[in-house]
């Protein structure tokens, strides 16, 4: 089948989540066979950040790290829509698009009926900023691709969509996985944005006094990072590492002995049983993992085994005093973690769960060859 996705950035990856999973998805589709196209804005903000802050050699690495997969820029005054969509089985629209975009899109599937179109939602502003939710014509929309049962719940309960379906992310495995070979240098590392504002508390209990408390060797890499918060970094006695190409994440996790899952506030309290793509990402690369706070309401994983729950400053302390004291427990929670993540959440499984669902809307192998 042949699959178009209209997103933010595939190239850019900079304080733009979304890309880790869309890439292992899109190399999954292409490993069964499938055909893969990707539309991005000329004028992306990720993009453009990225360039603007470490070159244009950052983005044009992503072709050599990423071989196979590539993506067409366009304008709003260029888009050529039916161009873009010709042959298309599938068509999915992420979020982080602009609202002409999504209602051109909605139009032209009402017109030609020929293409099953999906918005696709992996942020949190349909909980707390749901007036720019609103600004999306999905009345041409066959549905919605929630990455948790909160968000799916929020579209159909204000009307937004007729259709939702909820489809977490989850670790690109091909990438993410554990390098016994590399020789570890610190303590702690932290992958992630400061926030703009919205985990600046939660940083400060759960990482920052944690690491200042136990005189840990710990590593911080992210963007967005204003001076209060370098500061405060440069306090605790951690290391800043700006921006990391996510292709070099594991290695970085590979490179410490663990980590912690600090996740924004407006997730934590707000969106249950959604975790950041990093909570995926790092058990993956099987490192041990302390998590502040979240409701893991679904189910993805098993607390206590997988990975540890601390409720406060003191209990992450004590987390991450414990874990370092003991290699073995530590060694037996990263086996735990990794072997849910090989069992339920890869991106293999996810296709497995996006096909499923494009075959009970009509839209599998055998329909797209009977149409061609």
């Amino acid at each position: 089948m042949r699959f178009v996705y209209f997103t933010h950035s595939l190239v850019s990856d900079w304080n733009h989540g979304n890309a880790h999973f869309l890439r292992g998805v899109l190399r999954e589709l292409q490993r069964r066979g499938h055909d893969t196209r990707v539309f991005e804005p000329a004028n992306g903000w990720s993009r453009s950040n990225l360039e603007a802050n470490h070159g244009e050699d950052a983005a044009a690495r992503f072709t050599a790290r990423f071989p196979g997969l590539a993506s067409q820029t366009y304008t709003a005054e260029g888009l050529d829509v039916e161009a873009a969509v010709d042959g298309a089985d599938v068509v999915i629209v992420h979020e982080w698009n602009e609202p002409w975009l999504v209602a051109t899109l909605g139009r032209h599937r009402r017109l030609s009926g020929r293409y099953l179109l999906l918005f696709h939602d992996t942020h949190h502003r349909a909980a707390t900023a749901p007036d720019e939710l609103s600004r999306f014509d999905l009345s041409g929309y066959d549905g919605v691709l929630a990455f948790g049962e909160a968000i799916r719940e929020i579209y159909l309960s204000r009307g937004w969509a007729a259709q939702a379906w909820t489809w977490h992310e989850a670790a690109d495995t091909a990438l993410f996985r554990p390098h016994p070979e590399i020789e570890r240098e610190g303590d702690l590392i932290w992958i992630g944005n400061w926030g703009d504002g919205e985990r600046s508390a939660e940083l400060e209990t759960f990482l920052l006094a944690p690491v200042r408390t136990l005189g840990l060797r710990a590593r911080v890499h992210g963007v967005r990072y204003p001076v209060e918060a370098l500061a405060a970094l440069r306090r605790a006695g951690i290391g800043y590492g700006d921006w990391l190409a996510n292709d070099l994440v594991p290695g970085a996790f590979a490179r410490h002995r663990l980590t912690v899952h600090v996740p924004r506030g407006p997730y934590a309290r707000m969106l249950p049983g959604i975790p950041t793509i990093r909570m995926f990402e790092a058990l993956a690369c099987g490192i041990p993992l302390v998590s502040a706070p979240w409701e893991d309401s679904e189910g993805l994983f098993r607390p206590g085994r997988d990975f540890l729950f601390a409720a406060n400053e003191a209990a992450m302390t004590d987390a991450l005093r414990g874990l370092l004291a003991d290699p073995a427990a530590a060694g037996e929670l990263a086996r735990s973690g990794l072997e849910t993540i090989r069992a339920r959440h890869t991106c293999a499984h996810r296709v497995d769960e996006f096909l499923a669902i494009c075959a009970a809307q009509g839209k599998s192998a055998a329909t797209a060859d009977e149409a061609a």
